[in-house]
């Protein structure tokens, strides 16, 4: 039981051949980043990375405009946050706003650290101020929604309100972010490039013995390359360009998905909800054809499937075989 509790449910791989079509994941699908896979060729595997990562934090440090102490890195997102609710500074209850990312909940579990979920954003502005540590994910994940009540929240909270930035670069329009606030970013997902795991948190105070909870030299020499790629003006460039595409073939989805009856939420991000009848087995019917799809029964949201916005060729796929599946099995 305690497993079934801990067990990971992300998109991407099942353990299964793998798909001709993958909806799955919200990695940009026009990647990987070119200008970062240079950045990648020339990393040396050979020696180890600096354990302190001093220019790496000195250059996010200046790109945020904050001290490098206030940088810290890490594995990815999922490290930061099961390291964010292990530090003795932070300790006591978890706030969330479901339906959301399942690490943070994932993180309280494992420490058996009280964990609140908020009922609706009244609720969650209202625990704000007793909680020790919160997160908002911006825009939400799967729901994709853009919070509008985040300088309130970054005003009421009493330990460190946390938003996960996983999708902001993928935004339409980037919201501009409250002063206060504690922000997670994961580069990898804009780039198309998640199989390298890095990541990095920017605080309002020092993180120097945060830095110090990781394991010796938690992000490899690829790592550091993405980190530093992402800030390259030429990587920001074809992140620029490319968002502009997946929007347009985010709105070329919802299209077709309303096209055959069904009820599109649609994100300001790359991925979209779709209101499918019975998630599951659905899901499951998908990826027998050869589509991966994100089945949203693990957020709470046993109707819906999350999808990525891909390429014109996955969609038409992608709708035959949903066609196919929802009249054929009833399952709508």
């Amino acid at each position: 039981m305690i497993d079934d509790i801990l067990r990971p449910i992300h998109g991407g791989p099942d353990g299964g051949p793998e798909p001709l079509y993958d909806f799955s994941t919200n990695a940009n699908a026009l990647g990987p980043n070119p200008v970062i896979l240079e950045y990648l060729r020339q990393a040396d595997p050979s020696r180890y990375p600096d354990p302190l990562y001093r220019r790496l934090r000195r250059a996010l440090a200046e790109a945020h405009g904050v001290a490098p102490e206030q940088v810290a890195v890490g594995t990815g997102t999922s490290e930061l946050i099961h390291r964010l609710a292990r530090w003795s500074y932070l300790r006591g209850p978890i706030l969330l706003l479901p339906p959301t990312f399942s690490e943070y909940a994932r993180a309280a579990r494992a420490l058996d650290l009280p964990l609140w979920e908020a009922r609706g954003p009244e609720e969650f502005l209202a625990l704000l101020p007793k909680s020790a540590l919160a997160f908002l994910c911006v825009p939400n994940n799967p729901t994709g929604e853009v919070y509008p009540f985040l300088e309130e929240a970054a005003q009421r909270a009493g330990g460190a309100l946390v938003l996960d930035l996983a999708y902001h670069d993928l935004l339409e329009t980037p919201p501009s972010l409250p002063r206060g606030a504690w922000r997670l970013y994961s580069p990898n997902k804009a780039h198309g490039l998640t199989g390298v795991r890095s990541g990095y948190l920017v605080a309002p105070l020092e993180l120097e013995h945060f830095q110090n909870l990781a394991p010796s030299w938690p992000v490899s020499v690829y790592g550091e390359a993405l980190l530093l790629g992402h800030l390259d003006p030429e990587a920001r460039a074809w992140l620029e360009g490319s968002r502009r595409e997946l929007h347009r073939l985010r709105r070329l989805l919802a299209q077709g998905l309303r096209g055959l009856g069904l009820e599109v939420r649609e994100s300001p991000a790359n991925f979209l909800l779709v209101r499918v009848g019975q998630a599951t087995p659905v899901a499951r019917a998908l990826r027998e054809r050869g589509i991966r799809v994100r089945d949203a029964t693990s957020f709470g949201l046993p109707e819906w499937l999350r999808l990525s916005a891909q390429g014109e060729e996955a969609q038409k796929a992608l709708l035959e075989a949903l066609e196919e599946v929802l009249v054929g099995k009833g399952a709508a």
